[in-house]
């Protein structure tokens, strides 16, 4: 069975987009070297995402380029499942399966679909979640030169529990974008 990963690429003042979901300051990281993307994405059957993260992206459609319009830049393909309370508003999506679910249930679903491939968790709020209840196998952390001084923040749970993460591979090949990967320190 493939791993469930919380994946991103934040800002130095720890932010995954900017005010109102913006995410032009990707072109800030540095250009991945050739063939990690591609990479990345061949491991990944299937990304659950949030409603916020889905609707600004809809919404600034015209906007986004090459790198932020699809996921992993367009090099990725697979299910993509976007939690929401409203399932119904985007039963015209066939590029979606929209569940009203709690995370554990979407993981469930997920690893019946993705068999040894991963699930890929691209939401904040959804990661949040899955933290909530140890879903989480592997952190991998990006970090693009720049600060946006406000926006989605990578983790804010005020009141929540520590969680400590050790360190399981440095991405050499792109330095200037401080690329690790993390596994749950559990005792």
């Amino acid at each position: 069975m493939g791993k469930v990963a919380w994946g991103f690429t934040c800002s130095i003042d720890g932010f995954i987009a900017g005010p109102g979901h913006d995410m032009s300051w990707l072109s800030a990281s540095e250009p991945n070297a050739e063939g990690t993307t591609e990479d990345m994405a061949s491991k990944v059957a299937v990304i659950i995402s949030g409603r916020s993260g889905y609707d600004a992206a809809k919404a600034q459609a015209a906007e986004r380029d090459e790198l932020t319009s699809e996921p992993y830049g367009g090099a990725w393909s697979g299910t993509e499942f976007i939690l929401t309370h409203r399932p119904e508003d985007l039963a015209d999506d066939a590029s979606v399966t929209a569940m009203n679910c709690t995370i554990a249930e979407a993981v469930e679903k997920a690893q019946q679909i993705a068999g040894d491939r991963d699930i890929q968790i691209i939401s904040a709020d959804i990661a949040r979640q899955a933290l909530e209840v140890d879903l989480i196998d592997e952190l991998q952390v990006y970090v693009a030169p720049v600060f946006l001084g406000d926006g989605t923040r990578i983790f804010d749970a005020p009141g929540g529990r520590r969680l400590d993460w050790e360190l399981a591979a440095i991405d050499e090949a792109n330095p200037r974008s401080f690329g690790r990967t993390y596994r749950p320190k559990r005792d």
